[in-house]
């Protein structure tokens, strides 16, 4: 007789659904706490420094960053890059796991759809004003005009326009539809005329019936099946801004696989860490358990493992193809000027996500909180690194020259973070943060995994 292992409920505590719809809603009532208001506070500062660094870029121009004849992208698409692969988390947890029934993700699909929308906005906006002339970014769209121009269609650059606009279409879409239901409860629950009259506004008259349901249900998968090739389609673009160059460093077969496992693997250590914080605030450790960090945390190991090997592969294919430029390229990148940045980016990303291979780490918070920061900086470093150290030595020694940021472009940076937290911030007060009627819907099946399962 074999008997299997006790699996760790999803939902801890004998709830109902009254209890639960109450512990969900409890931080849109009331006062905000005060790790709230200086949460917002802190994000306010750093959005005003980006407004300042915006208004330095618009005013005066690109000159006011560390760009130079050699290095014509720095931290604009680097950022640009870092934010797109951050959104790729919510995607992958709402859809795919959608589609494959994993009900472990109903308690962290409504913040990963909400950051994925925040960081695409932040993403959008480093392409924006790299064109230096934002009253003419309408000409990236192609439609009828009286200068007979079109755009050239075989730009991976303009291709990023259609995917990240399609990809930021479909999964505002994808997450309104799955806050219907939770915004009908929040009309139910409303004390004020103005409040209800708002949600039952944005509830569009749900009323919770079988019919009701039953379209719900149809639409979120059709938009599930629709979202899914996003998350691998958004991110392979996004690597053909590099991968169809003739760069050393760029012109790489491999960066389209290479940047969706990093783009998941970067998207859900900012899910980790942005719920840790979340569950801790707004008093949720009952619905975001450690079952949730766990899943989330071998996700990491398998994304974080498909990277390590894509560094090593890039390296082993410099050497075989015997280009010696090729070669340079990645031996610059490891001890060159910039090694330092290499080294930073492997260490975060190759060494400290193989911690999870521990099941007392990926089952630690503090650990996983700590592990889920370094992946993001180190995932930051990697696009640092593919973007500066493939461009500052080109082919003509007599161009090379080293790049800095100025202080320009660290305020736009700062800026988007301050955009990104002051949303999230916003949005926990004025949607419920996890999605109550997917929670109701494994009390069931949460309950039952207390007992053990006998297989004979």
């Amino acid at each position: 007789m074999y008997v299997s292992p006790i699996r760790e409920p999803l939902i801890r505590g004998e709830k109902n659904y009254s209890q639960v719809t109450k512990d969900i809603l409890a931080p849109m009532a009331g006062k905000p706490s005060i790790y709230w208001y200086l949460g917002i506070s802190l994000a306010l500062i750093a959005l005003v420094f980006g407004a300042w660094a915006t208004y330095q870029t618009v005013y005066y121009g690109i000159g006011t960053w560390g760009l130079n004849k050699t290095v014509g992208w720095g931290w604009g698409i680097t950022n640009f890059v870092w934010w797109v692969g951050i959104g790729h988390a919510g995607t992958f947890i709402s859809a795919i796991l959608l589609l494959f029934r994993q009900k472990w993700r109903t308690s962290i699909n409504r913040s990963a759809e909400a950051m994925t929308l925040i960081a695409i906005a932040c993403a959008g906006f480093f392409p924006l004003i790299h064109m230096g002339r934002l009253l003419l970014g309408f000409f990236i769209f192609p439609y009828p005009n009286t200068r007979a121009l079109w755009v050239n269609f075989n730009s991976p650059l303009l291709w990023d326009v259609f995917a990240i606009s399609t990809y930021f279409a479909v999964s505002l879409i994808f997450w309104y539809v799955g806050l219907i239901p939770d915004l009908g409860t929040v009309r139910d629950k409303a004390k004020t005329k103005i409040r209800k009259a708002i949600y039952s506004f944005l509830s569009f008259g749900w009323t919770g019936s079988a019919k009701h349901w039953s379209r719900h249900e149809t639409v979120s998968l059709i938009l599930a099946g629709l979202a899914a090739p996003l998350v691998l389609s958004v991110h392979t673009i996004v690597s053909f801004d590099f991968a169809t160059s003739v760069i050393p460093g760029w012109h790489t077969t491999i960066f389209p696989p290479y940047f969706v496992s990093g783009a998941v693997f970067s998207g859900f250590a900012m899910v980790l860490t942005l719920l840790i914080v979340a569950r801790k605030a707004l008093n949720l450790e009952e619905y975001i358990t450690v079952t949730h960090i766990e899943s989330m945390n071998k996700v990491i190991i398998l994304t974080g493992s498909i990277v390590g090997i894509a560094y090593i592969t890039e390296f082993f294919m410099a050497w075989y193809s015997g280009v010696e430029y090729e070669q340079y390229a990645f031996m610059n990148r490891a001890f060159g000027p910039y090694a330092w940045a290499y080294w930073i980016m492997m260490t975060c990303n190759v060494v400290t996500p193989q911690l999870f291979w521990f099941k007392k780490i990926r089952t630690s918070l503090v650990a996983t909180f700590i592990i889920s920061i370094f992946v993001n900086i180190g995932m930051w470093f990697e696009r640092f690194v593919i973007v500066v150290t493939s461009l500052h030595r080109d082919f003509l020694p007599s161009s090379w020259t080293m790049y800095s940021p100025s202080l320009v472009e660290v305020g736009l940076y700062v800026g988007t973070i301050g955009l990104f937290f002051t949303l999230f911030l916003l949005f926990i007060r004025v949607f419920p943060v996890i999605a109550i009627a997917e929670v109701k819907s494994v009390l069931k099946s949460s309950g039952d995994h207390k007992k053990t399962a006998h297989h004979e």
